[in-house]
């Protein structure tokens, strides 16, 4: 209930008489409340990867034209952007567990919409929905566990190519019902209840989570005073963002947000059975191709970003992404000239599948990572809701345009692609800090220093 993942990061070196223990296992309440939770993040995957697969069917039962189809695609993002700007204050007053739920009622509503869905004006509204819930889970569900969102895409890509889309739809509904169902088990986020002051209910939440024989006072102690910490500064306003201090802080952040998207990230997932097809490659063959690589490059960039640090990896990423998209433009253009035309289908799905392990590595989960960490406490989540609208808005314009820019040239929209992830490599390189292993005090200090 803790943003997933990070509750399993805690260390349990206590037993409840405060004997140290080493290693002890985490408890299966805590577990069982990480896996509702992080379902979440499934949930989001087959989301953005669903309309790829369903490309072929959905515009051959319905008639979509192009237009109608990109409508279909993109309006996830506008849900997403209307969910983002609501999500914070939702989850204020109702808390993280009943987000999770509205969520995810949206996300079912969204799903059976499409499933049964006899017009494309059900299909937008199903996908609406869909990114309504998503976007609720902006704060509640941290979006950069890349891994269990590329599962959910690999999925989606891999059993797409053998059943219809309609039935695809409704197996969107199994992570969103697993986690409807699982939150009637769990208790709510400790902290949310230490912050509106319920005093009885924090503390057997946190047990709960900890284990029956955990001592809990230290840890209960540091959620009450990081909680009390965060009344005071709760009072901040929009257009405190705008100060100078934080000039450097939204730079990055917004920066980041604005390169991940318009280096085509969105419109490769959302359409990437489409760009297979265009190149003369087998459709099902290509994306079972994609839904093997995602999960093991994810898995990399989890170990890399400890390893090698946030910095490195973000620039390797955002350069392989380049240099996949390059690959990709001189392939079309090696299509267009018919020179080489056995091989050129084989270089664009090769390049298209470096692409996307390329962007899960690094790009996909690290500019998340960072607007937790490069913000102070006291505007983190007025900057979350910024970044995050950006990131939605961003998406929006590359899903809708993407398969009018493949039309217009498929070899010009990835060249363009190719100097965006360019760009984000040399912004990477001349602003974004490095905050491996750095306390948010170290981080912020640097940062402010980067002004005078």
């Amino acid at each position: 209930m803790e943003g997933g993942g990070a509750l399993l990061k805690k260390p349990f070196l206590e037993n409840g008489n405060g004997a140290g223990v080493s290693s002890s296992p985490p408890p299966p309440a805590l577990i069982f409340s990480t896996f509702v939770a992080v379902c979440g993040s499934f949930t989001y995957g087959c989301a953005i990867s669903f309309s790829s697969p369903a490309q072929d069917g959905i515009t051959q039962d319905l008639g979509l034209s192009v237009a109608a189809f990109s409508m279909f695609g993109s309006v996830l993002t506008v849900g997403g952007m209307i969910g983002a700007l609501f999500c914070g204050r939702m989850t204020a007053i109702l808390g993280c567990k009943y987000t999770m739920w509205l969520s995810q009622v949206f996300c079912s509503i969204g799903w059976v919409a499409i499933a049964l869905a006899p017009s494309s004006w059900w299909l937008d509204m199903g996908r609406l929905s869909i990114g309504f819930g998503v976007g609720f889970l902006t704060y509640v569900v941290i979006f950069t566990n890349s891994l269990l969102t590329n599962c959910g895409c690999s999925i989606v890509f891999l059993v797409g190519n053998f059943i219809s889309w309609r039935t695809l739809a409704l197996m969107g509904l199994v992570p969103a019902i697993l986690q409807l169902v699982g939150l009637f088990f769990i208790p709510e986020s400790p902290r949310w209840l230490a912050k509106v002051g319920r005093g009885k209910e924090f503390e057997a939440s946190l047990q709960w989570l900890r284990g029956n024989n955990v001592d809990i006072s230290e840890e209960k102690e540091e959620i009450v005073n990081t909680m009390n910490f965060l009344k005071e500064d709760s009072d901040a306003k929009v257009m405190d963002l705008f100060q100078k201090k934080y000039a450097y802080s939204l730079t990055v952040g917004l920066g980041l947000m604005l390169l991940q998207q318009l280096g085509g990230s969105s419109g490769v997932s959302f359409y990437a059975s489409g760009v297979i097809e265009k190149a003369g490659f087998p459709t099902s063959t290509g994306t079972i191709i994609i839904s093997f690589i995602q999960v093991p490059s994810a898995a990399a960039g989890l170990f890399l970003m400890d390893f090698a640090g946030r910095r490195p990896l973000l620039m390797v990423s955002a350069g392989g992404m380049c240099f996949c998209s390059f690959l990709m433009g001189l392939s079309f253009i090696l299509q267009g000239l018919n020179v080489l035309k056995d091989l050129t289908p084989i270089l664009t799905v090769l390049g298209l599948t470096a692409y996307i392990a390329a962007f899960s590595i690094g790009v996909a989960g690290i500019p998340w990572i960072m607007m937790s960490e490069i913000f102070p406490m006291s505007v983190k989540a007025l900057a979350g809701t910024l970044v995050a609208l950006v990131n939605w808005s961003s998406s929006w314009l590359v899903t809708y345009t993407f398969n009018f820019m493949l039309q217009w040239s498929p070899a010009g929209t990835f060249f363009i692609f190719a100097l965006v992830c360019g760009a984000m490599v040399m912004f990477t390189w001349k602003w974004v800090p490095e905050t491996k292993g750095r306390t948010l005090e170290e981080i912020h200090a640097s940062m402010a220093g980067c002004l005078h």
